[in-house]
C-alpha cells in the first residue's frame, strides 16, 4: 500500500517543474493523506483500506499535480524589478549632468557597477532563503572577519576610512553589513536568544565599527538590529525596555562626553545648528548646498556648471536637484520610496516569520540610507557619509542595496511554499 502511495505523489510532483516545490507539495499530500486515513481508521476502516480510500480521495494525480505546479511555481515580483532596473538607469542621470559619463573610466565602471548589482539581486532570488536560517553564527563570523580585517590589516584608505585591498578586490567596512543583516535575522527568530546574549552580540560589531572610524556604517548597523528587534522573538515588553534603556544610555553617553569633545568635533556640531556662524569654516557647505537647492527651480539649470561638493556620491541628490529640478527630484524621492512601500506589502503576503524578519531587516537597511541622506541634503541631519540607495556613484553602495533586492525577492519567490507542514 506504500507503494501505492508513493506512486501517487510521484505521479504528482512529475507534474511539477520547480524542484523546492515539488518537496514542499510531497510534504504536504503525505501530511494531508495521513490525517484523512486516521479519521477513516477511527470510522471502523482497517488501515490498509483507509490508506487506499484516502488516496483514491484525492483524485487524478496528474490533474491535481498540475493544478499544484501552477499554483505554487515560483514568483517574480515584477514591480520589484521594474524599480530596482529603474533606478539603476536613474542612476547614470547625475553622471550625465556632470560630465563624467565622457569620461571612459567613469562611463565603464558605472556600467560594470549597474551589471554586477544586477547580477547579484538575480543570484540571491534563486538562492532559498531558507537556507540562511541555520548559518547565522556563519554570516556573523564573516561580518566580524571583515571588520577585523580592516581593523587591524588595513593596507590603504579612502576619505580616511580603511580599506584591504588586494587588486581587483577592495574590502570596505560597508561589506559587513549585509552579514550582520543575515545574522540578525537569524539570531532574532531563535526563541532561546537572551537579553544578555543580544546586548554582547550588538555591541562587538559596534565597537569595530567605532573603531575603523566608520560612524555611518556604525549609525546603520544600529538603525538595522533595533527596527528588527520589534520583529525579534521578545516580547513586546522586553523590547520596549531594551529601546528605553538603549536611549537612555545613549543620552546620558551624550551628556558626559559634551565636555570632553576635541574643538573640532564641537565646530562640526556647532556648524549644523548655526551654520551661519561658521560660513568660512564648517557650515560653508552646508550653507552652499542650500544655495544650490534654492536655484535648482523646477526644471533646474541644465547649462549652468556650478561646482557641488561629492555630487555623485554624498551629495548626488542635491546635483540631481540643481541640474534637474525639484521637479524631477521629487519624482525621484517617490520613486525610491515606493521600493519601501512595495516591500511593506510584500511582508503581509508572507508566513514565515524567518521571512518577515529579513523583509523588515531590509526596509532598516535601505529606508536608513534613504532618509539620512535626503535628510542630509536638505539641512535636517549632519554631514556624514551616506549614499543615496542606486543614485550614488561607487560599488559597494549599489552591491548592498542589491542584496537587499535579491533577498526580498528570494522570499517573494517562496511565499507559497511555506507553511506548517511542507518544508522551512
Amino acid at each position: 500500500m506504500k507503494n501505492k502511495k508513493h506512486t501517487f505523489l510521484n505521479e504528482v510532483t512529475d507534474q511539477i517543474k520547480s524542484k523546492e516545490a515539488k518537496k514542499f507539495v510531497a510534504n504536504e499530500l503525505s501530511y494531508h493523506l495521513k490525517e484523512t486515513k486516521n479519521d477513516l481508521i477511527e470510522k471502523g476502516l482497517t488501515e490498509e483500506e483507509a490508506e487506499e480510500k484516502a488516496v483514491k480521495q484525492m483524485g487524478s494525480p496528474i490533474k491535481l499535480g498540475q493544478q499544484m505546479n501552477k499554483l505554487y511555481r515560483p514568483k517574480v515580483d515584477w514591480l520589484l524589478v521594474i524599480l530596482f532596473v529603474m533606478t539603476l538607469v536613474l542612476g547614470f542621470l547625475p553622471m550625465y549632468s556632470l560630465g563624467y559619463l565622457h569620461e571612459r573610466h567613469f562611463s565603464i565602471y558605472k556600467i560594470m557597477i549597474a551589471l554586477i548589482s544586477s547580477s547579484a539581486a538575480l543570484g540571491i532570488m534563486l538562492v532559498d532563503y531558507r537556507k540562511w536560517k541555520k548559518r547565522g553564527w556563519l554570516f556573523y563570523t564573516i561580518g566580524m572577519f571583515i571588520l577585523l580585517l580592516l581593523r587591524y590589516f588595513s593596507n590603504s584608505t579612502i576619505n580616511g576610512l580603511p580599506r584591504f585591498r588586494i587588486p581587483p578586490i577592495t574590502i570596505e567596512s560597508q561589506m559587513a553589513l549585509p552579514f550582520f543583516f543575515l545574522a540578525w535575522s537569524t539570531f532574532f527568530s531563535n526563541e532561546k536568544l537572551k537579553v544578555w546574549k543580544f546586548v554582547m552580540l550588538f555591541m562587538i560589531p559596534l565597537f569595530f565599527f567605532l573603531a575603523l572610524p566608520s560612524v555611518s556604517n556604525a549609525y546603520i548597523y544600529s538603525v538595522m538590529v533595533f527596527v528588527m528587534l520589534w520583529w525579534s522573538k521578545f516580547s513586546r515588553k522586553t523590547v520596549l525596555f531594551i529601546w528605553a534603556f538603549s536611549f537612555s544610555c545613549l543620552l546620558l553617553l551624550g551628556i558626559i562626553s559634551w565636555n570632553t569633545l576635541k574643538d573640532y568635533q564641537l565646530v562640526r556640531f556647532l556648524a549644523f545648528l548655526h551654520p551661519e556662524k561658521y560660513s568660512d569654516g564648517r557650515g560653508y557647505i552646508i550653507l552652499h548646498v542650500k544655495e544650490l537647492l534654492s536655484k535648482a527651480g523646477w526644471f533646474g539649470n541644465h547649462l549652468d556648471k556650478e561646482f557641488i561638493p561629492e555630487a555623485h556620491t554624498n551629495f548626488v541628490f542635491v546635483s540631481f536637484t540643481y541640474y534637474y529640478g525639484w521637479l524631477f527630484a521629487i519624482a525621484l524621492v517617490l520613486i525610491l520610496s515606493l521600493f519601501i512601500a512595495r516591500i511593506i506589502v510584500v511582508t503581509h503576503q508572507i508566513k514565515d516569520p524567518y521571512g518577515k524578519l529579513l523583509l523588515m531587516g531590509a526596509v532598516a537597511l535601505y529606508a536608513v540610507q534613504l532618509a539620512t541622506n535626503i535628510g542630509m541634503s536638505l539641512g535636517l541631519f549632519p554631514l556624514i557619509a551616506m549614499s543615496l540607495p542606486f543614485i550614488s556613484y561607487g560599488l559597494m553602495p549599489s552591491l548592498l542595496n542589491a542584496i537587499l533586492i535579491g533577498v526580498v525577492l528570494s522570499v517573494y519567490r517562496r511565499k507559497d511554499i511555506t507553511g506548517n507542514h511542507g518544508i522551512g
